[in-house]
């Protein structure tokens, strides 16, 4: 039996039995075509996704922070390695090309976009300069210049830092892997600090409690450029670990940070530090410690054992923290997210047991005792949306007897304090200004009510 060729079809290989055609060429053509038309817009789609999230919820959004982070950070890094990247594209196909002219017109938009993110990162400083202003009043800078404190000008972070600074450096580092609580592993904290500090030096202390989704976090990679700028300055520093999920279940994380702070108010003075001024920060599920931590100062639910201890902190500086964990968005949700809290956090349904839930969450505790709290948070954060840090500052500002400063910075993701980028720089430098103020004008905060009284606690701004 005889087989034609179909017309435009390449010659086939022995099959065995009979002979079989494959698709002719130019079916393929379609799903080059489509290929080449999405790489010749992803410049642009990077930026885009940047500027504006393709979502701010849900798994989509967390797809959203992966690009958006560091392109929002990083936007001239970017732009150069985009033209690098237009430039190989349009050599290989050519300027005359539909592929290559929508590419050319599609990385102009992106350059111009990336401009725009930069000058973006730029104006921080000025957001953030009159969150301090509004929060702490205009001549708030006076009080650290006449108590002799005040921050310089400028972070000490290089003008084109854009990787995370390293501060693993053997002559800061005090002490590694103290034990601090029972948990082994998960119970350990290291101790940075200047090597002329003296160990009478009475030097401030920040805690720093790291992020991870309550289910990874160490003491090292988080907060260095803070932590670096403020060591510098002649700072304590302590990052901590915690006991983490799935296999630890509520309260045991908030339980080890309490540990964590009265171990270090009870022997930070041997390292240099003050254990009279203590602040503490932490970003992601480290900002929903710090601030519960804070707001929950020498609670017993929290403190099993170790009652006596005094977990209270000086000034608490949250970054894109969970502050109600059973409404992220202002809208109850997100649902997928409320499931994660139920599956692994917390280990209970928000709908059976919604005072657990209220006083797993800091703006469950907000009360007239919470310590000077400084929160920060960005609006393009796609993975903790920006509402619930304004239903946290809200609820601070109504209840709280001490100063509040709440800072949204435009284009912002989650995590951008990572990178040493130029928002960074200027985060930092508001940090300082902020703890100064603090230090200048420290007056010791009541202990907080514990669960007992819960008529005293707010349960939303």
């Amino acid at each position: 039996m005889s087989h034609s060729r179909p017309e435009g079809a390449i010659r086939s290989l022995d099959a065995g039995e009979g002979t079989v055609w494959p698709v002719p060429r130019r079916a393929s053509q379609p799903v080059g075509a489509a290929t080449g038309a999405a790489r010749s817009i992803l410049p642009l789609a990077l930026t885009a996704n940047a500027i504006r999230p393709v979502s701010r919820t849900g798994p989509i959004g967390a797809w959203a922070f992966w690009p958006g982070w560091h392109v929002s950070e990083l936007p001239l890094a970017t732009l150069a390695v985009q033209l690098a990247g237009t430039g190989r594209f349009v050599r290989r196909r050519g300027w005359r090309t539909p592929a290559g002219s929508t590419r050319l017109l599609a990385q102009a938009a992106s350059a111009a976009g990336l401009i725009a993110l930069q000058q973006s990162a730029a104006d921080s400083g000025r957001v953030l300069e009159e969150a301090l202003d509004h929060g702490l009043g205009t001549g708030y800078r006076k009080h650290a210049e006449e108590a002799g404190i005040a921050p310089p000008e400028h972070p000490a972070v290089g003008a084109w830092g854009v990787m995370p600074t390293y501060i693993a450096r053997r002559s800061r580092l005090r002490a590694s892997g103290i034990n601090y609580g029972p948990a082994g592993k998960r119970n350990l904290l290291d101790i940075w600090a200047r090597e002329d500090l003296p160990a009478d030096g009475k030097a401030p202390v920040l805690i720093q409690v790291p992020g991870g989704a309550w289910v990874s976090g160490e003491t090292r990679w988080q907060a260095y450029p803070l932590m670096d700028r403020l060591i510098e300055a002649g700072w304590v520093c302590v990052p901590i670990n915690y006991r983490l999920s799935p296999r630890a279940t509520w309260p045991d994380h908030i339980i080890d940070v309490k540990r964590a702070i009265g171990w270090i108010k009870a022997n930070i003075g041997r390292y240099g530090g003050d254990p009279d001024f203590v602040a503490i920060t932490g970003g992601s599920a480290g900002g929903h410690l710090s601030s519960l931590a804070a707001m929950s100062a020498n609670a017993p639910e929290f403190q099993p054992d170790f009652e006596e201890a005094d977990t209270s902190v000086q000034a608490a500086v949250p970054f894109y923290g969970v502050y109600d964990l059973a409404d992220w968005d202002d809208k109850g949700g997100p649902p997928r997210t409320i499931r994660f809290v139920e599956r692994v956090l917390l280990k209970s349904r928000l709908a059976s047991d919604p005072e657990r839930w209220r006083l797993a969450s800091p703006i469950g505790w907000v009360s007239e005792a919470a310590p000077p709290t400084m929160l920060i948070h960005g609006t393009n954060d796609s993975l903790v949306p920006v509402e619930s840090a304004r239903r946290m500052a809200r609820a601070l500002r109504e209840r709280s007897r001490q100063p509040v400063v709440y800072a949204e910075l435009p284009h912002a993701q989650h995590a951008f304090d990572i990178y040493a980028s130029l928002r960074t720089r200027h985060t930092v430098r508001a940090v300082e200004r902020f703890l100064a103020y603090v230090r200048a004008t420290a007056q010791a905060p009541p202990a907080a009510t514990s669960s007992s009284s819960k008529d005293t606690l707010s349960a939303s701004a």
